[in-house]
């Protein structure tokens, strides 16, 4: 299955459940330094984004 991230890039994916597991992980990086709060930012935007498709996707699955 497919998805589109933030960018508009098609994201293939072959393994839902690691897909969710990893993501989940992501969206909860930060960096310790404190000038990277922007970046961080905006990758937790982009992971949590991710995410949300990818949980939204199990539950169609899962009501199928």
């Amino acid at each position: 299955m497919q998805i589109t991230d933030l960018n508009g890039y098609a994201i293939e994916v072959a393994d839902l459940d690691e897909a969710i597991r990893i993501t989940a992980k992501y969206k909860e990086y930060r960096h310790e330094n404190k000038s990277f709060s922007g970046f961080d930012k905006r990758r937790k935007a982009y992971w949590t984004d991710m995410y949300e498709k990818l949980i939204a996707i199990e539950i169609r699955l899962s009501d199928s």
